[in-house]
């Protein structure tokens, strides 16, 4: 039976991977800060993966039961609303510690049980790739870097056998939109610059997330990615089209839009 660690594997996305995989004849072992119990062929682990020691613990209970993992695959992550300049230094510190460095953490320890033909799929986001939005900045940033980190990973673990993957997922059902949506309410109560701002912006990012999917379908996007022979870098699922839009636009007229949306 073929092992994968799923890192988040109690938020949407994380659980309903599990579950499918699971299904699918897999060992599952279940890596979040908060675990529920025990299941057939689903191991819950407790782990904090912006703490070293934590990590490396967790490692010795995966070691403990097989000595060879098929595939990680990374869910864990945060979401973070605020203002570039309005935004505390903690909380830009905590979104690369735990987008970032957590990935980072992750694959470095768990190296030692992946070999020839193994797998790494780091979910990183629609937005990475594109241009990030007023306020989504900070959120987008770590995606980015986590995108061009699984780039340069898959350069060199190549070498080695080993495949990576990002896998750019837009708006999905998870309990990441309800901490969307509460950051933006509590962005658009304490910010002090961008009052008139914010409030509209609130109303677009309600149109965007309104276009979602089932925590199932990343599921089953993450499955097939799992059954190719020869994975490409990047999948990507639920594509905004609006933002696809802005996109196509010159820098400069996408800063002209955004100001006068949101002026």
């Amino acid at each position: 039976m073929k092992s994968i660690l799923i890192t988040g594997a109690y938020g949407g996305m994380g659980r309903a991977t599990a579950e499918l995989l699971c299904k699918r004849g897999f060992r599952v072992f279940a890596l979040d800060k908060r675990v529920g119990d025990a299941r057939e062929n689903i191991i819950p682990i407790e782990a904090d993966i912006t703490s070293e020691e934590s990590v490396k613990s967790a490692f010795e209970v995966v070691k403990n039961h097989t000595d060879s993992l098929y595939a990680v695959i990374h869910f864990a992550g945060i979401y973070i609303l605020d203002s570039l300049v309005e935004m505390t230094d903690e909380s830009f510190c905590r979104i690369f510690d735990v987008n970032m460095h957590g990935a980072f953490l992750v694959n470095k320890t768990f190296l030692p049980l992946l070999g020839n033909g193994s797998r790494i799929i780091i979910t990183t986001s629609e937005l990475a790739p594109l241009d990030p939005l007023p306020f989504t900045g900070i959120y987008a940033v770590t995606k980015a870097a986590l995108d061009k980190y699984a780039y340069s990973l898959r350069m060199e673990l190549q070498l080695l056998g080993i495949k990576v993957t990002v896998l750019r997922a837009g708006a999905v059902e998870t309990g990441m939109l309800g901490v969307s949506t509460n950051a933006l309410d509590c962005f658009c109560e304490k910010t002090e610059l961008y009052t008139c701002n914010a409030d509209r912006f609130k109303k677009i990012v309600n149109r965007v997330e309104a276009r979602c999917v089932p925590p199932r379908k990343i599921a089953e996007k993450a499955a097939r990615i799992l059954g190719k022979r020869n994975p490409a870098f990047a999948y990507s699922i639920n594509r905004n089209p609006l933002l696809l839009m802005l996109n196509i636009l010159p820098k400069r007229l996408q800063l002209w839009a955004i100001k006068m949306v949101l002026k």
